[in-house]
Parts: structure tokens; sequence; C-alpha cells
């Protein structure tokens, strides 16, 4: 399995699977393996480290934060993270950017 079988292409967007660590000394995310990991400084209660997912892959991304769905592992630390953009030349933007980091 490559990095890359962790973001797929669709028609509104992409669907990102990631693995959460929180409580992190930084916003970060990181390729490890065949993994994309994304270190988050929010706890996980409340809902707080899932809201710094989405905040931190809002800027990443520069997509609207109402743009980007946990859709799978709301509480788990592996989550299906669909960011929904419609400009093809945007879906291989973010793609990039997520797999340069």
């Amino acid at each position: 399995m490559s990095i890359e079988e962790n973001i797929k292409i669709k028609d509104d967007g992409l669907l990102i699977k990631i693995r959460i660590s929180p409580n992190a000394s930084k916003n970060q995310i990181m390729l490890d393996n065949e993994i994309i990991k994304l270190k988050v400084t929010a706890q996980p209660i409340e809902n707080k480290a899932n809201k710094a997912v989405i905040e931190y892959l809002s800027k990443l991304c520069k997509v609207p934060k109402s743009s980007i769905t946990i859709v799978k592992g709301d509480t788990s630390k592996d989550k299906t993270i669909f960011i929904k953009v419609f400009d093809k030349e945007k879906i291989e933007i973010i793609k990039n950017t997520i797999l340069s980091e």
C-alpha cells in the first residue's frame, strides 16, 4: 500500500484517510510509511481534536471549514475526511499539498 492510496479523488472532492495524534506540541501533518499522520494540539475530549483537525486542514488546503467533513472515525484515531471541492485543479493542489508535507 502506498501513501497515495490514502487519498481518493471523487467528482466532488477528496476522501483522505488519516491517523490523528492529539495532545501534540504543535499542529502538523506528516507522512509516515503508508500513513498520513496529523498531529493536533487539542485534547481528544468534547470533540476538540476533531474541530482542530477540520480547522488545520481548512487552513492548509485553503478551503472553508464547512467544506470538510469527518465521514468515518468520529471517536477513533483513524479517520476518513471528505474535502468537498468541485474544481479539478484545486483537488490536485490539495492532494499535492498534503503529500508534500
